[in-house]
């Protein structure tokens, strides 16, 4: 159970239902529209990051999925594990998040990828040679959209988990 009540979107302003609606109402933004200008600027800059960009899909969500995991915020992996199968990851790569690196199943720069993202949220900083790896394979624009990928959902996980938002069945949040 949420640790603070949810926000009631019959009393947010248009703007602010309009994104809900549009967001399906799910609990992440029903907490998180307690702040509406936040909640506006937050669902513009995960738009940018999932819509727009030159950042593979797949390499976005296996990045987006692994945060979660490191993160221990079973609601974004839940709901990461269904986008990306939207995108394009198989089951057998979502089945492998949790130990990437025994499986098989991911491609030089997806393994890169996530080699970054492990470094990113568990160190100061990426290792000269894990971000040599990653820059060798993304041009500087994607390499930038990873990196804010990951720290997005690094926010987001920790917004997750701070407010102990409630897992729903993904379908009902995630089309």
């Amino acid at each position: 159970m949420a640790r603070i009540d949810y926000s009631d979107p019959s009393k947010a302003s248009d703007r602010t239902r309009e994104i809900l609606e549009k967001n399906r109402n799910a609990n992440i933004f029903r907490m998180m529209s307690h702040s509406p200008s936040y909640f506006e600027q937050y669902c513009r800059l995960g738009g940018a990051i999932r819509h727009k960009g030159e950042l593979d899909p797949v390499v976005r969500e296996l990045a987006i999925t692994r945060t979660g995991i490191l993160c221990e915020a079973p609601y974004e992996i839940v709901a990461h594990k269904r986008i990306g199968k939207n995108v394009g990851v198989t089951d057998a790569q979502n089945e492998a998040l949790e130990n990437w690196q025994a499986a098989n199943c991911f491609d030089e720069t997806q393994r890169a990828a996530l080699a970054f993202t492990d470094e990113i949220v568990k160190l100061k900083k990426p290792t000269d040679a894990t971000f040599r790896a990653i820059a060798a394979k993304l041009t500087p624009a994607a390499l930038v959209e990873l990196q804010l990928s990951v720290g997005f959902y690094i926010m987001t996980s920790k917004f997750l988990e701070t407010f102990e938002i409630d897992l729903q069945p993904v379908t009902e949040v995630v089309g």
